[in-house]
């Protein structure tokens, strides 16, 4: 086991540079550039720095916190200095989740080689750790935190004060007699080896004894048919329990001598329990499994909302940092917003505001860079333009010379008179532009355009929209080059449903503010439906929410909306729905609607779901057996969780609801619940549903733990783990829960 580094690197030259340390200065903008003492922590894992010149003050991270090492001036603050300091001294440190790069400058080049090389060695390793040794790094991890004056040693009064600072409130009597056990010397304290056994005793989970109990006949082991037994009965696995049963004792059995006897012991039961094969995600559904080759207007499309803001939207700060992160979290719809630069050079900020400008030529060659690195489905680029014709003839430059190839220029090889969009499998690796566009699709020679503002360009250019004014009959000036490059997402006006079947030409597209789209989703349900089955529809958040702040996505999902765009800066319910819906399919941005929204003859209303023929509500049972190590909320010393778990339903309005268990007093460490939450889902296809972990308080708002969030129609029922995710939406290991699913038809 691992005491003084990686065993794996323990010889790595580019590990010992790390380990030795070395004075690297981090940058934060032109001005801000302070130099800090870097090294690699004993545990392999830690990133440990500190000023020079102050005193105690430290701060750590791990290395799995940490996504990708970017290679010299790959950031905003790096390309500010390019100037000062050469790009093989420079590199980046990319997070999960929304926290803020790490810009570094090393003292040589050899320094800077050293770093990227070991860093990426080690995040390398960490992504392809199992369950297993996840868990033990994490024991090590806290033991190397608590061991204050660094002897390798804990007695038992360090190790209870550990306990604490792990979330956990224990007997005393029992916490001393397990010690006891795991100091086998007798020394009366703990190394780290013996303090992770003392870990695993304590650890002992009584609830999946029991199971194991349930189906192993001599109490000890499971026989291959015992297993598949359990695999059939209560995972509900059919035919495919055989050979999965086999499957399992190869991959997850720890014993040698258990794999010889064709058995399963308890660690083996327990490893596959808590591997992704027994989490509540099928794993058939994490793969892309969908038909690709539908009309684009056929799927949920992941989607952005002023995509280059990284906070509000008043004085918050541009950046392509914000293109980078929505794109590697499967967005497949950016926004700009355009406006004239004083130098000729198009700028994108957010109008009339404070927020910083960025140049539309650098957000392109982002794009160049990133719109294909998580998913090969097409990119939709929405454009936003309040720019003169000049500057717009100088961005379709830019997007032709940039994108080259990648953009997508003429309607695609097929029929005469296509009536549907092509798909996402015809369209990978291009981005299509979404603007105005002269006249029809074939033109009108003028360059001009009569009342085609959106209303969200009425709104920025202060006008309320669809005044029935004079505005009426304003023309807008449009360049002929940037129209040429709309092909297939022409932005119009929305002018009701009526007549929508004569007129609806399948490449033109409307965009609605989220009250108006909810609006038509209430008062005209089936028709909204109907207009989505041909044609894109995008939403955006209102005006209002200045806070960057977002609105439910579902209501609009319902109706079969597929550009439904959110600030994806901003983390919390509406953007844990969005990554649970889009969890599916490869994470590739795209999610093939039910059929019921893909039918130009469908009377499916989400208001009355009873009435859609094929109607099958499920009944949807959940027993909260048990949470694993969750996360402490208050930093304060002494201060253990009081832990409640929310199983919430979104969905079509008859689904919404929330059931929770009660709460347990001090103990986030294995709390146990054995309640069960009863729920009956009317439209499955559409249903998505969050677990959600709070920390109780009777006095005020409860505190949030962890969450996860998946679709109905991809959870696996029987035994399953939830391994909870951050408010950010990053993996928090080994946060989990421990449930027991059952899915039936309601009758």
């Amino acid at each position: 086991m691992m005491t003084s580094g990686p065993p794996v690197f323990q010889d790595d030259p580019d590990i010992k540079v790390m380990m030795v340390g070395s004075t690297l200065r981090k940058v934060k903008s032109r001005l801000w550039k302070k130099q800090r003492h870097f090294r690699l922590l004993e545990d392999g894992l830690s990133i440990w720095y500190k000023s020079r010149w102050l005193g105690k003050g430290h701060s750590t991270f791990s290395v799995i916190e940490v996504e990708a090492v970017r290679e010299g001036h790959q950031s905003e603050v790096l390309q500010s200095i390019t100037d000062e300091f050469p790009a093989d001294l420079c590199f980046t440190l990319v997070f999960h989740g929304r926290q803020g790069n790490l810009d570094l400058v090393a003292e040589s080049p050899e320094e800077a080689r050293a770093w990227i090389r070991g860093l990426r060695k080690l995040i390398h390793r960490a992504q392809t750790m199992d369950e297993k040794q996840r868990l033990d790094q994490w024991v090590r991890d806290w033991f190397l935190k608590a061991d204050k004056n660094k002897d390798g040693k804990m007695n038992f009064k360090e190790v209870r004060k550990l306990l604490k600072m792990m979330n956990v409130e224990m007997n005393e009597e029992h916490a001393l007699y397990l010690f006891t056990m795991a100091d086998r010397s007798q020394s009366g304290s703990l190394e780290l080896e013996q303090f992770v056994l003392f870990y695993k005793m304590l650890t002992q989970r009584d609830e999946v004894w029991r199971v194991f109990q349930d189906y192993s006949g001599d109490g000890e082991t499971l026989m291959l048919e015992e297993l598949e037994n359990f695999l059939s009965v209560e995972q509900q696995e059919g035919e495919g329990s055989a050979r999965h049963a086999r499957e399992l004792m190869d991959h997850q059995e720890p014993s040698g001598t258990a794999k010889k006897h064709g058995t399963m012991s308890l660690d083996g039961f327990q490893m596959y329990l808590c591997s992704p094969e027994g989490s509540i995600f099928k794993p058939d559904r994490l793969g892309l499994y969908q038909d690709m080759s539908q009309p684009l207007s056929h799927y949920f499309i992941s989607s952005s909302h002023n995509t280059y803001l990284m906070e509000d939207q008043l004085r918050g700060q541009s950046s392509l940092e914000a293109y980078i992160q929505a794109l590697k979290r499967g967005c497949r719809c950016v926004e700009v917003d355009c406006w004239d630069g004083s130098d000729g050079e198009p700028v994108v900020y957010h109008g009339h505001t404070l927020t910083s400008k960025i140049l539309f030529k650098d957000i392109i060659a982002t794009l160049k860079e990133y719109a294909f690195v998580t998913s090969d489905f097409p990119v939709i680029l929405s454009l936003e333009n309040h720019c003169s014709v000049e500057q717009q003839t100088v961005m379709a430059g830019h997007l032709s010379k940039i994108l080259g190839n990648t953009l997508l220029r003429n309607i695609l090889d097929g029929p005469t008179n296509p009536q549907f969009l092509p798909s996402p499998q015809e369209l990978k690796g291009k981005v299509l532009l979404k603007a105005k566009k002269i006249g029809g699709t074939e033109g009108s020679p003028d360059g001009t355009l009569t009342d085609d503002n959106s209303d969200e360009e009425e709104m920025a250019n202060g006008e309320a929209p669809h005044a029935e004014s004079s505005n009426q009959h304003e023309k807008s000036k449009l360049s002929r080059e940037l129209s040429d490059l709309v092909v297939y997402c022409k932005s119009v006006h929305f002018r009701g449903f009526k007549g929508r079947t004569l007129h609806a030409k399948y490449n033109e597209m409307s965009s609605f503010a989220e009250s108006k789209a909810k609006r038509l989703a209430k008062e005209a349900g089936t028709d909204f439906v109907r207009h989505n089955v041909k044609q894109l529809s995008r939403i955006y958040p209102s005006g209002l929410r200045t806070d960057s702040s977002n609105y439910n996505p579902q209501e609009l999902w319902n109706v079969g909306c597929q550009i439904v765009a959110l600030n994806f800066q901003t983390a919390g319910l509406e953007m844990d729905l969005n990554d649970g819906l889009f969890a599916q399919n490869r994470r590739c941005g795209y999610v093939l609607k039910p059929d019921f929204l893909r039918d130009n003859n469908t009377t499916f209303n989400p208001e009355k779901p009873q009435e859609q023929p094929g109607y099958r509500p499920m009944r949807f049972s959940i027993q909260v057996i048990s949470g694993q190590q969750l996360p402490k909320v208050n930093q304060k010393e002494g201060s253990i969780v009081d832990p409640l778990v929310r199983v919430e339903v979104y969905g079509v309005p008859q689904d919404q609801a929330k059931e929770e268990t009660s709460h347990i007093n001090n103990n986030g460490f294995n709390p146990v619940w054995n309640q069960t939450l009863n729920f009956v889902i009317h439209t499955p296809d559409l249903a998505l549903i969050r677990f959600v972990v709070e920390d109780y308080d009777k006095t005020s708002k409860n505190d949030f733990i962890g969450q996860y969030t998946l679709p109905f129609t991809c959870i696996q029922p029987g035994y399953r783990h939830i391994h909870l995710l951050s408010k950010d939406g990053t993996a928090i290991p080994p946060a989990s829960l421990f449930v027991h699913i059952t899915i039936s038809k309601f009758t």
